[in-house]
Order: structure tokens, then C-alpha cells, then sequence
């Protein structure tokens, strides 16, 4: 499949489209999914245009997994999960709905169901709050 440079993601790389932004480097953004399946819900999407994981150079395959990790371990650290989902899908049908490699990191609490994926826009506010307790946990 062709990258598409007018996807979601590519749109917000490039500044054409808000998000709440929780971390970035050189090589990738971490940001607050907008129809989150949990509470602290974070996406890392690399910078490098690639559709699934496949097609991604090995240093930005690397940058996006270092990225992750210091996301997942903020995530932890700022909300106090019981445990911690960190996901990655390649093609529609293994569930990836937007065409541009990207890590889901969610957190996990016993007894608490995930909302379903890409469903809800969740509120901005509640979005934001979120972001500033897992900004002030990242290293």
C-alpha cells in the first residue's frame, strides 16, 4: 500500500491538525488519542512516512520503540495502572485504521473494560489533564 500524505497523522506531523501533544523528539510524537479505549490512552507515531511496520527504516523502528517505552513508563508512573497495553497494527485487518505506523499505549485497570477503538472523541479538557500528568512523569 502507497503511503497517503494526507492521512490523520501525517496532517498533525506537519501542523494541520491539533492534537494534544505529550512528548517529542527528532524522530517521533507521542500524543493523547483522541477516541481513547482508556484513560491515558497515548499514541507514538514516528516521524518517517510508513504505512505499517514493515516499510519503517530501522533507525526510525528503533526511535519509535525507545519513544514507547519512555511513554509507557510516564503512563505507569503518572496514573497507576494495574497493568500496561502496548499495541501495534499493521493493515485493516489486524485493526489499524489510520495508514501511518503507530504504538498505542494504554493503561490497564483490573474490572475496567476498554471503551471500543476509535468510537468516542473524548472530551479536550479530559484529553489535556490527562497529558499533564504523564508530561510531568516523562524523562
Amino acid at each position: 500500500m502507497s503511503y497517503d500524505n494526507n492521512n490523520p497523522f501525517a496532517k498533525i506531523l506537519r501542523g494541520e491538525l491539533p492534537c494534544v501533544k505529550v512528548a517529542e523528539d527528532d524522530a517521533t510524537i507521542a500524543i493523547m488519542d483522541l477516541m481513547p479505549q482508556a484513560d491515558g490512552h497515548v499514541l507514538v507515531i514516528p516521524k518517517e512516512a510508513a504505512v505499517e511496520i514493515f516499510e519503517l527504516s530501522a533507525d526510525a523502528a528503533a526511535a519509535a520503540i525507545r519513544m514507547t517505552q519512555r511513554i509507557a513508563l510516564a503512563v505507569r508512573a503518572a496514573l497507576e495502572p494495574d497493568g500496561v497495553f502496548i499495541g501495534q497494527f499493521n493493515g485493516r485487518a489486524a485493526g489499524q485504521t489510520v495508514p501511518h505506523v503507530h504504538f498505542h499505549v494504554i493503561p490497564r485497570w483490573e474490572g475496567t473494560e476498554l471503551r471500543l477503538h476509535a468510537r468516542e472523541i473524548a472530551p479536550a479538557a479530559t484529553l489535556e489533564a490527562l497529558a499533564q500528568k504523564i508530561r510531568a512523569r516523562f524523562v
